[in-house]
């Protein structure tokens, strides 16, 4: 908060930057600041396992965000403290990855993370409406938890999945073509605890379990043979080869190479 000159002369305090209690800050109220010793120890081993798979530790403190984030279900200043430690790190550095990256989350999150995506192209095949709808039959503002904890309803930039717009992720997992029908039964599904299968992709897990599977732990969905490219993600493959069509070798001149 640098001083400056008012134009009489006073001396004018200048607030920089973002006001604490402004969004995207790791300052949530009741945020934990320091781990219990138990929950501590838990997660330095699972920390150590995890450290322990790259040449230099500091490359591992994009799982570790999701490991404290499986713990708390947002990143908070106790997480951020942890990470910073085991990394020999500071915390304003761990905040600015964990920052820069959309997954890390700044407030406490449901039992199901309901992204809308309302990017160009989902927006005008009715993602808009498809959100706008679920903030009202879910009772939520942006980026806000139903009452009873069950769903985080928050809007989200492109996720590669225009083919199948519009797009409605749960916990990472596709929900294609939706519609604001759609999806308004698709989060009573949710929160009723009815079996909720993707469109493709795995089943449905919580939000915290899921971070736990990206912070590199084991995934037990892994066999359920539900993955793989859809349909209309593989049209353009099928036309060619249909047409017989193939791309040019390596070093070729149209493939940009040199011969």
């Amino acid at each position: 908060m640098p001083p400056t000159a008012g134009t009489d002369g006073t001396r004018v305090f200048l607030q920089l930057g973002r006001q604490p209690e402004e969004p995207n800050q790791f300052n949530h109220p009741g945020a934990p600041n320091a781990y219990p010793p138990e929950v501590q120890a838990a997660l330095e081993a699972d920390a150590k396992e995890i450290i322990g798979r790259y040449p230099q530790p500091r490359s591992a403190v994009l799982p570790l965000l999701h490991l404290v984030q499986a713990q708390d279900t947002y990143v908070t200043p106790a997480g951020l403290t942890f990470v910073a430690e085991l990394l020999g790190l500071t915390t304003a550095d761990v905040a600015g990855v964990a920052s820069f990256y959309s997954m890390y989350r700044r407030d406490p999150t449901g039992t199901y993370l309901v992204g809308v995506c309302t990017n160009t192209l989902c927006a005008v095949m009715g993602g808009d409406a498809i959100y706008e709808g679920l903030k009202d039959h879910l009772g939520v503002g942006n980026d806000q938890t139903t009452a009873d904890g069950s769903i985080t309803l928050q809007h989200i930039e492109c996720n590669a999945a225009c083919d199948y717009a519009p797009v409605v992720m749960v916990n990472w997992e596709f929900f294609d073509n939706q519609t604001p029908e759609s999806a308004r039964e698709l989060v009573d599904r949710l929160r009723d605890g009815a079996e909720v299968r993707p469109t493709r992709g795995m089943p449905l897990c919580s939000f915290a379990a899921t971070e736990r599977i990206l912070a590199g732990f084991p995934d037990e969905r892994a066999d359920d043979g539900q993955g793989g490219a859809g349909a209309a993600t593989l049209a353009g493959l099928q036309v060619a080869r249909e047409r017989g069509m193939s791309a040019p070798e390596p070093g070729s001149k149209t493939s940009g190479g040199e011969k």
